[in-house]
């Protein structure tokens, strides 16, 4: 069976949002590659007595093949790394877009304020599209070319049917307390990650601590990207993938 990618989106979106790369990856790489969507994205069923981590990853399981390089954005990062942790046969490179393995910031780690995360789920219990198009906004803060790259994510984002209310806000509780450093610490795939210096959500600063974490981790920050390199710099996102495989 051909390697293949398998494509993870972030929260709030839903596979389409990697429609205008899949085809280019397919080429550039010569391999097969997959978007998926995460439970209650993009029509994707859901269950709603346990919308967790762990049943994510359970859920996405059985349709990664073995020897999957797995691409993981932002909350997606989170379930690309559990899955890695959790089945080391079906992620044989682990790599990491604007992503983080613990989102909330403390006082040892870089991250995003919790009180911001907290706000959203309250503005997501009052009105749930607007809160999803304030962080489309928060995704392209700092890009050179923000208000284009809003409108890319917007138009991909309504190709597919609305997210599931309690997908969305579990996994605004998912992005506010998981911790992965031991996961991530005991990974045995190669491990790569690209991020933006303009990042709002994901500092850039956390890339060296994921490296210290687990020394295997390489990186490449790209200088005028924020949130979402794919869309922003898509020739860059592309070479850079190419470089790691």
């Amino acid at each position: 069976m051909q390697r293949e990618i398998v494509l993870l989106h972030g929260w709030g979106m839903n596979k389409e949002v990697w429609q205008l790369i899949e085809t280019e990856l397919e080429n550039v790489l010569g391999l097969s590659v997959k978007a998926l969507n995460l439970p209650g994205f993009g029509g994707e069923p859901i269950n709603s007595e346990a919308y967790e981590l762990d049943t994510i990853v359970q859920s996405l399981a059985n349709k990664v093949n073995e020897n999957s390089i797995v691409v993981g954005w932002s909350l997606g990062g989170l379930v690309a790394t559990k899955l890695a942790a959790a089945h080391p046969d079906k992620v044989a490179h682990l790599i990491l877009v604007s992503s983080n393995i613990q989102f909330c910031e403390d006082d040892t780690w870089p991250g995003i304020k919790s009180q911001v995360l907290a706000q959203f789920k309250v503005q997501l219990a009052k009105d749930s599209n607007k809160t999803i198009e304030r962080f489309l906004a928060i995704q392209a803060m700092g890009s050179e070319h923000a208000k284009g790259d809003i409108k890319q994510l917007k138009s991909l984002l309504f190709q597919a049917a609305e997210p599931h209310e309690i997908a969305l806000s579990a996994g605004l509780d998912i992005l506010q307390n998981t911790n992965l450093k031991s996961e991530f610490e005991t990974l045995h795939c190669p491990v790569s990650g690209i991020f933006g210096r303009l990042d709002a959500l994901v500092p850039p600063t956390v890339a060296a601590e994921m490296a210290k974490v687990n020394p295997q981790f390489s990186y490449e920050i790209l200088p005028k990207a924020s949130h979402a390199p794919f869309i922003s710099h898509r020739n860059e996102f592309i070479n850079y993938l190419k470089s790691r495989l």
